[in-house]
């Protein structure tokens, strides 16, 4: 049971709700489509799912903030609406298909110093100009040692609502629920200057467990 049977996140409550209400009128019209309105309903409870998660606890590890595969490593200038340096930094995508688990963790615990909307179009979210065209939620991150880290949800050609609990002020754990997108989407990570990815591109990922990154790490990554 403890496989297969995962805490469902709040969020998925009336989404639940509803596709229960319509199997229910669906077996009044046909069983059969009844039964695929079962179908469609324990894969609803599944999207919102909400696992427990065993956090590496060492200082200085950046882990994913999203369940999926890393679809791109690259330099990346952040979202200007962050207001962080005009430099270009390491970004790790992480993109979300509609089976993964869409609860979003903090990659490394910190600050949140800026959070910023952006409306924007639904590309499918593992395409590289999602990022700047596509709508997006940035956080500005401010580690313990005055560093920041930027963290983007993006949505994607599905996806049509990015949700966050945080805001500006909160301090944050590693791995702590911040937000969470609806139907396949994205999550971007831009690396502090100097920190090398320890991931590498079709990696399956897993939030708030998968380090993508050391920042006590003192020769490249290999």
């Amino acid at each position: 049971m403890d496989t297969f049977v995962k805490p469902m996140h709040r969020e998925g409550i009336k989404f639940v709700a509803a596709f229960a209400v319509v199997t229910v009128l669906l077996f009044l019209i046909w069983d059969v489509l009844g039964w695929i309105g079962v179908g469609l309903t324990v894969w609803c409870y599944y999207f919102f799912r909400d696992p427990e998660r065993a956090t590496p606890q060492r200082p200085g590890l950046i882990v994913s903030p999203a369940d999926g595969i890393v679809s791109l490593i690259e330099p990346a200038v952040p979202p200007a609406e962050l207001g962080l340096p005009d430099a270009p930094l390491t970004r790790v995508s992480v993109f979300m298909n509609v089976f993964n688990c869409h609860v979003n963790r903090t990659p490394i615990a910190g600050e949140i110093t800026a959070i910023a909307y952006r409306p924007g179009k639904f590309f499918n979210a593992s395409l590289d100009k999602a990022s700047t065209d596509n709508e997006r939620n940035s956080l500005a991150i401010r580690m313990g040692d005055g560093r920041s880290i930027a963290v983007v949800q993006i949505a994607g050609l599905v996806a049509r609502r990015i949700v966050c609990f945080a805001k500006p002020g909160d301090r944050m754990q590693t791995g702590e629920r911040f937000g969470l997108i609806r139907f396949g989407s994205r999550l971007d990570v831009y690396l502090p200057d100097g920190v090398e990815p320890l991931v590498s591109l079709g990696q399956t990922m897993v939030a708030g467990e998968t380090v993508i990154a050391d920042l006590t790490a003192t020769s490249p990554a290999d």
